[in-house]
């Protein structure tokens, strides 16, 4: 920002002076000068810059280095896996620990185990159906408890059988 100054402005600047004791200036000059006297010391020079080399990315056709994959155990024929597109069981929307085994039930032959969901309701399962949210398959039904067969993800993009079982509740 320039300003003008117009002829009274120039007649009303007034020249100051600044008074410094002689011994203060005569400290500083010799402070100046032993700095001066001082051997400079070495720059470094700067480290050499190495050209950048160019990557040609020609594996488009393969998968994806971003996106994580299914480890080759899980893509094996005969690895275990849910079935996602079976039709769903009634007690499949339940969580296995809600779930209580109230008895057994020999009926025809056959042993079938009492299952009694939340709201009070008992079903008759058998061997072979499915219970909880992990497609849980009951493999057998004794008189104190029902086990079955979970499979559950293993933590790595694939999955694994895990044994639970439903205690019969007193």
């Amino acid at each position: 920002m320039t300003t003008k100054l117009n002829k009274t402005d120039k007649m009303n600047i007034q020249p100051f002076t600044i008074q410094i004791p002689q011994t203060d200036l005569d400290d500083l000059q010799a402070r100046i000068t032993e700095v001066k006297s001082r051997p400079g010391g070495r720059i470094e020079p700067l480290p050499e810059v190495k050209p950048y080399e160019t990557f040609s990315y020609a594996a488009t056709s393969l998968r994806s280095p971003f996106i994580q994959g299914m480890p080759a155990s899980a893509m094996a024929p005969g690895s275990v896996r849910p079935d996602f597109n079976r039709p769903r069981e009634f007690l499949e929307q339940f969580s296995l620990d809600t779930l209580r085994m109230v008895g057994t039930l020999r009926l025809q032959g056959r042993t079938y185990g009492l299952i009694q969901t939340q709201d009070g309701l008992v079903h008759r399962v058998l061997p072979g159906n499915r219970v909880g949210q992990s497609d849980g398959r009951i493999t057998a039904i004794e008189e104190g408890k029902i086990s079955l067969i979970e499979i559950v993800t293993d933590g790595v993009g694939g999955f694994i059988e895990r044994p639970a079982a439903i205690a019969l509740s007193e």
